[in-house]
Parts: C-alpha cells; sequence; structure tokens
C-alpha cells in the first residue's frame, strides 16, 4: 500500500508495527519482524530518514513511530509534486518527439510497435492507463491477456473499476488453464463472450486508443497503437460487431464456466415493439402495458444497444429482419403498418 512513496515492504511492516506499538525497543520489534537485530535497525534507519521514525533520546534503543496524519501526509505532498513535475516533462517530451518527426500528422493518429518486449510493454502500459473500459479481441493464447501480458495489470484495473469487455474464440477454453483464467475473470465481473472465430486480436482502451498486431506467426512481434481516427472508429465497429454475436460466458456455483443462451428481447420487449410499429407513442404504450414511461424508454434504449442502432428507425427495421415482431400486410394494403413512422417521432 505504501509502496507508492518509497516503502518496501519489510519497511511498510516496521513502521505498521511502530504505529500499532507507539514505541518499541530495538530487540522487541526485531522479535516482531523476524529479523536480526541489525537488519532491523537499517530498516528503521530508513524510515527515519523518510521522517516516519526517530529514535527516542531519553531511552536508546527505544523507537517511536511519527504520527501518519503528519509524516504520510508530507511524502504524499512530495510524491504528488514530483508526479506533477514528471507529467510536465512528458507532456514536453510528446511535444519534441512531434516537431522531430517527418509525418507530425500521421505518427500523431498510428504508432508503430516493434518487438516482443515493447509489444508486451505498450499492452500492459495500455490496460495500467484505462480509466473506464478496455474491450479485447482474443484469437488463441491465454484467455485474457492479448499480447502476452499477465493478469496483475489486468487485476489492478479491474480494482481500480476498469470494466472489461472480451471476446474469445471458442478454441481457447480447450487451451490448458484456459478456463481457470476465465472463470478468475468472470470472478471479477468482467463480462466475457465467446464465438466460433475472432477475426484478430485487438484491445481497445477508453474508446480512444487500440492495439492490434500487425505481423502472424514466424516473424518479429510487431503492433500498431491507433489513436483517435477514422481508423480507430472502425476497429470500434469491428468490436461491438463481434460481441453482439458472441454468446456470454457466466461462471457457476462451483466455479464451472458455461455459455448463456443468446441475449435477446423478453416477453414485455415484443410487447413494447409491436405496440410502438403499430403507431403508438411512448406514453401510450406505457399506459397500455401500466409501465411507467421511463422503463418503457430505458427497454427500447436497451434493445437499440443490443441491435447495435443509434435511432429508432434502425430498431424497427431490425426488428422485423430478426423476427422479433410479425410483418405487416402487404405494402399496398390500406392497413400496413411500417416501422418507419411511429419510431420516428419518440426521439
Amino acid at each position: 500500500m505504501l509502496g507508492v512513496i518509497g516503502l518496501d515492504d519489510l519497511q511498510e511492516s516496521a513502521y505498521r508495527s511502530l504505529v500499532a506499538l507507539g514505541a518499541a525497543e530495538l530487540s522487541d520489534l526485531a522479535h516482531r519482524l523476524q529479523l536480526s537485530e541489525a537488519g532491523t535497525e537499517r530498516v528503521l534507519r530508513r524510515l527515519e530518514q523518510h521522517g516516519l521514525a526517530a529514535q527516542s533520546t531519553a531511552r536508546p534503543g527505544r523507537w517511536v513511530a511519527a504520527p501518519p496524519g503528519v509524516a504520510l501526509g508530507a511524502l504524499l505532498t512530495q510524491h504528488r509534486h514530483e508526479l506533477e513535475q514528471a507529467e510536465l516533462a512528458a507532456a514536453l517530451l510528446a511535444e519534441e518527439f512531434r516537431a522531430e518527426a517527418r509525418e507530425p500528422a500521421v505518427l500523431d493518429l498510428v504508432e508503430l510497435v516493434t518487438g516482443a518486449t515493447a509489444v508486451s510493454q505498450r499492452f500492459l502500459q495500455l490496460q495500467l492507463g484505462a480509466a473506464d473500459e478496455v474491450c479485447a479481441l482474443v484469437t488463441g493464447g491465454r484467455p485474457i491477456a492479448v499480447s502476452g501480458g499477465d493478469n496483475d495489470a489486468e487485476e489492478r484495473a479491474a480494482a481500480r473499476g476498469v470494466s472489461y469487455r472480451v471476446v474469445l474464440e471458442r478454441v481457447v477454453l480447450e487451451e490448458p488453464g484456459g478456463i481457470a483464467e476465465l472463470a478468475g475473470a468472470l470472478g471479477r465481473e468482467e463480462q466475457v463472450r465467446v464465438v466460433d472465430r475472432v477475426p484478430t486480436k485487438l484491445v481497445i482502451a477508453d474508446r480512444s486508443l487500440a492495439m492490434v498486431p500487425l505481423t502472424g506467426r514466424g516473424a518479429q512481434p510487431s503492433a500498431l497503437v491507433v489513436h483517435e481516427s477514422g481508423l480507430l472508429e472502425s476497429l470500434r465497429g469491428l468490436f461491438e460487431a463481434v460481441w453482439r454475436e458472441a454468446l456470454p460466458l457466466r461462471l457457476g456455483h462451483e466455479g464451472d464456466v458455461s455459455e448463456s443462451s443468446r441475449p435477446g428481447p423478453d416477453a414485455t420487449d415484443l410487447q413494447i415493439l409491436s405496440l410502438l410499429l403499430a403507431g403508438m407513442t411512448d406514453a401510450s404504450v406505457a399506459k397500455q402495458l401500466e409501465l411507467g414511461l421511463r422503463t418503457v424508454q430505458r427497454r427500447v434504449k436497451g434493445l437499440m444497444g443490443l441491435t447495435g442502432v443509434t435511432t429508432r428507425l434502425q430498431l424497427g427495421w431490425h426488428a422485423y429482419e430478426r423476427g422479433w415482431v410479425a410483418r405487416g400486410p402487404d405494402r399496398n394494403s390500406p392497413g400496413r403498418s411500417t416501422p418507419d413512422a411511429p419510431f420516428a417521432g419518440n426521439g
């Protein structure tokens, strides 16, 4: 926990012990830490340099903990300042890099990463830098690690509240250790789906940065890191298309992983769709089905997300194409209904 301010595990244990005891003799603290007295004194001297401990002037050999609120607060302030300086230095270096680049406009959009170590490191940075969501397509290999990164970065990102949506090729489930790692991901409440075939490995962080491999088996590993651009929009569209067609995986009570049925509208959703296609407004549908207006609107929005559309007109078309609602009478019939009119006016 205190590693970010420069303490290793042993130093943190010693400080926590001192805080718990208030003060302690060197011999007692050495026994508590299971260290030699010489080793314990070295640890305490390090804490003293950080301002976290001090030797008693009245009783040599007795050490006293500095108040955490004051001592740790000072260290945190110092490290915040150092981080701000590091961020400023990084920004200046980025500007210098762009200025020296022959094609700065292109480099702002796409960067080439070459070599196994560099690709793996960039993949870890992508996860650790994510603030909201990581989306991934996985074609074989480890269930979650798209470019050979370890699961520690994923666990740390998930612990910070970063959500994961991952689509796996079905063959991944058959690989050694695949189910165990997958169970761990599902246990962290990550959303994982499976399809027979994934078109390419892909990672997208916060919808603003993507990473996709360039070379195949036998060649030196390399990848493209794609920033905000039309290419990134295409990659996001590719992920969402594969995600919609994939089957969700769930974790059973006994730790087994199984596939859920393909997501689709329930009976209430179908009633709402039918009434809207018949020309009723959201308010009328809510009254007819004895639902709240917001419930109707929320369900319609959910159906739009399920079909991957952005307008109600598109939703009406998809509802007919997927067989969720019956097609109306022939086009020339007086009483025919179409998805166009009712959906266009409901917002």
